[in-house]
């Protein structure tokens, strides 16, 4: 099923992201967390492009053939382009399209200033019109609810996001963000300039300060005051954090859905505990 389909209807999308393991003998680790994962009935698992490509049997694509085979769950990979040529963008369709697979986050992927980037892609945009082209997949988008690090302005970057969306991305997901009001200003200027796929809020429960901390430093979200007194209270206690943080994240979920966000899409950082959790609190409301 394609991504899109899942928001026919108005109903609130819930979904999943995880990452490949990215050490040889975690495949049964990965199982068990996929079983708990999927017994959560979210209505798609998305995951990641990374280091996992490098474990056998535990490619961004094994890993989501192991989510729809044996799970019966839609999944959806992430596919960069910063490093990759014509050649493997194709095998890689043709990876996908054998397996049954048929949606593809596609992402231009972070650029390492140790390693020059390829010529062939220069933005996720051109990878999905590329890929469009050439195959029947599904496209999905990424976006920044406090605008891009690398984009001169939050409207700026909304108007390369409508380039994304007009060469064929049909949802998008956005970064996390831990102020909805940041995510309601980005959503209310997206759809004032045309773009009016589903977006789904990307929320991810602050477990690790550290983590947390460096996750800001790279993708930009601003943090609440109410959110940096939780880190600095709990820091050192981290059940209480991670308790603090689950609380904070089921909150700002809660007021997406009352406020018809289109979906949500929970980082899950490869925890069933932390997933659990919130849909204890929140799958019914979301679903209502």
């Amino acid at each position: 099923m394609k991504i899109k389909e899942l928001f026919k209807g108005g109903k609130t999308v819930f979904s999943f992201e995880i990452f490949p393991p990215k050490k040889d003998g975690m495949l049964d680790n990965l199982q068990e967390t996929l079983e708990q994962l999927a017994a959560l009935k979210p209505d798609f698992i998305s995951v990641t492009h990374g280091a996992g490509g490098s474990v056998p049997g535990c490619s961004t694509a094994d890993v989501a053939s192991i989510i729809k085979d044996k799970f019966h769950t839609e999944t959806i990979v992430h596919l960069t382009c910063v490093n990759s040529t014509f050649a493997e963008v194709d095998a890689a369709i043709e990876d996908l399209q054998s397996r049954g697979i048929e949606n593809v986050l596609a992402l231009r992927g972070d650029i390492n200033p140790d390693i020059p980037p390829k010529k062939d892609f220069a933005h996720a945009s051109d990878l999905i019109a590329y890929m469009k082209e050439r195959s029947s997949l599904g496209f999905s988008g990424a976006c920044y609810p406090e605008g891009h690090t690398e984009s001169e302005s939050l409207d700026a970057d909304i108007a390369n996001l409508k380039i994304k969306v007009n060469a064929g991305a049909e949802h998008l997901i956005s970064q996390l963000f831990f102020d909805n009001a940041a995510f309601y200003e980005f959503r209310d200027k997206a759809r004032a300039a045309g773009i009016s796929v589903p977006i789904e809020a990307g929320i991810m429960p602050c477990v690790n300060a550290n983590q947390i901390r460096r996750m800001v430093s790279t993708c930009g979200a601003s943090l609440p005051q109410k959110f940096v007194r939780i880190i600095s209270r709990y820091e050192n206690n981290p059940d209480a954090l991670r308790d603090a943080g689950i609380a904070y994240a089921i909150d700002q979920i809660i007021d997406l859905a009352a406020n018809g966000v289109d979906g949500i899409h929970l980082y899950t950082m490869n925890k069933p505990y932390i997933a659990q959790k919130i849909c204890e609190s929140c799958y019914n409301i979301v679903k209502s």
